[in-house]
């Protein structure tokens, strides 16, 4: 599906069908460590910036997760992609909160680290059950 070029809408003939376009909200942030809201690790995208120092960032609670998605099925999913701004020592630890499971590591490095140059990772949540979700770290 292409864009319109004049006006809403969309535009079935030549247009440029490479293009995907969604909504992104702009993107929640978070500094020193913390528990995250659910509008922060639902929004798509957080920018942390814990500066030098290490920082923990605790998941809310599946029950809260549920709360917010009240018509959600097993199995329903969404992303989450953290941006480390931090730099020095400044990791990010993601921490679950209850009835969360983890997959995967769960540091989110800063730019240029050894540990991963991107200084970004992303995470796929999927609901397993009544108050009961897996993180998986993606990439």
């Amino acid at each position: 599906m292409a864009i319109a070029s004049i006006g809403g809408g969309y535009q079935f003939t030549d247009g440029n069908f490479e293009i995907v376009m969604g909504v992104q909200a702009a993107p929640q942030t978070a500094t020193a460590t913390a528990t995250l809201t659910v509008p922060q690790i639902t929004g798509g995208i957080l920018v942390g910036n814990p500066s030098t120092s290490a920082a923990s960032y605790t998941l809310p609670t599946a029950t809260l997760i549920d709360a917010t998605f009240t018509n959600g099925k097993i199995d329903s999913t969404f992303d989450l992609t953290i941006i480390n701004l931090g730099t020095s020592t400044g990791l990010i630890t993601v921490v679950v909160g209850t009835g969360i499971t983890a997959v995967g590591n769960l540091v989110v490095p800063i730019t240029g680290s050894a540990a991963g140059v991107s200084g970004a990772a992303e995470f796929r949540f999927r609901k397993t059950g009544t108050a009961a979700y897996t993180v998986y770290r993606i990439a």
